[in-house]
């Protein structure tokens, strides 16, 4: 009697703790961003930005090229599958998918945009704001295709990932002389994080309850960037860095003063810095060889439509590389961030 009534108190908690565990579950995961996260959109626009051609995808399930800047998933495709979702978020602007695939999962993501409108205007692509606008639109998809009440359920428990930044210093601030004249880099991280401000307000008043909000990586070490440095060649340019570090500080205040003010918000700041600083400096620690140059061709400079199947010195095994493009991580770089940062997201989200 007593190991029956023993028993029975088992299956008890054990029912309970599935039932929690079910009740908590991230029923989708959202994205917005630029390619760091952007599963395809830009395939879907007149853009020069895309990476929709091999050796792009090559370690892709079915090893096709999605418009994934990346030999294989993103780090939000590991997420997705981390909390029990799809193992790939969809690209919103993919006609091969519609409401049903995408709602357990979406990406507004384009390649090459930024904070700052002027910084989508550069290649053409989606500006943070326009990704917004398809947010808005895929709300009223999700109401029409489940209903209201199970609609706006997804939207509060949905877990929202944004990462975005990068590209308005490399490709616009430091790029192009326009920004420059106006403001100073200080000033011109200001300006940015007030745009930061009024997205993730607007996503508040959308619905969004659950962030993980991402800072810059240390961009100084990026190929392209130590190809570049006149100063130290082949070296990690420290003015990006100590940049990357500043802007990083700034975000975090930010997150820590919307968290205090939207009442049920819960914005996780990842700041990806110190993993990445770590897998650059250590890679193999993490079972890695090469840092300083990427897999794709010479590993020096060539992204997008420079990193084309035509080009012969292409390394064989992406996962010996941090990098698999002079400016994008290869699949397993990305696993290892998103596992670093999943350990933190299901403590906080479940």
């Amino acid at each position: 009697m007593a190991e029956h009534y023993l028993s029975t108190s088992i299956l008890c908690i054990i029912l309970t703790a599935l039932v929690s565990i079910a009740g908590a579950k991230v029923p989708a995961i959202i994205v917005f961003g630029d390619s760091s996260v952007d599963s395809g959109n830009n395939n879907f626009i007149q853009t020069m930005a895309r990476a929709n051609f091999e050796p792009y995808g090559r370690d892709f399930p079915g090893g096709r090229p999605t418009g994934r800047f990346c030999n294989g998933r993103l780090s939000s495709d590991f997420t997705s599958e981390a909390f029990g979702l799809k193992p790939t978020v969809p690209a919103y602007l993919d006609p091969s998918y519609n409401i049903s695939d995408f709602s357990t999962g979406v990406c507004f993501a384009s390649a090459g945009t930024g904070y700052d409108n002027s910084t989508a205007g550069v290649l053409g692509v989606i500006p943070l704001w326009k990704e917004v606008e398809y947010y808005k639109e895929y709300q009223h998809k999700l109401a029409a295709y489940l209903g209201r009440r199970k609609a706006a359920n997804i939207i509060k428990e949905s877990l929202y990932l944004v990462s975005i930044g990068t590209n308005d210093f490399l490709e616009n601030y430091y790029t192009l002389p326009d920004r420059r004249s106006q403001f100073s880099i200080s000033q011109y991280q200001d300006f940015l994080i007030g745009i930061a401000e009024v997205f993730l307000k607007d996503l508040y008043k959308l619905g969004a309850r659950k962030m993980s909000f991402t800072g810059i990586s240390p961009m100084g070490c990026l190929p392209l960037e130590r190809v570049t440095n006149f100063d130290d060649p082949f070296s990690c340019a420290t003015s990006y860095n100590d940049l990357a570090i500043d802007f990083n500080g700034r975000l975090r205040r930010l997150v820590r003063k919307l968290n205090q003010e939207l009442t049920g918000m819960k914005i996780y700041f990842a700041n990806p810095y110190d993993i990445i600083w770590d897998i650059v400096t250590k890679p193999s620690r993490y079972g890695l060889e090469v840092s300083s140059s990427a897999c794709c061709g010479t590993g020096l400079f060539e992204m997008g439509f420079l990193c084309g199947q035509d080009n012969p010195l292409t390394c064989s095994d992406a996962n010996k590389f941090v990098f698999w493009d002079a400016f994008h991580p290869t699949e397993r770089t990305n696993q290892i961030v998103s596992d670093y940062f999943f350990k933190h997201l299901k403590n906080l989200f479940h």
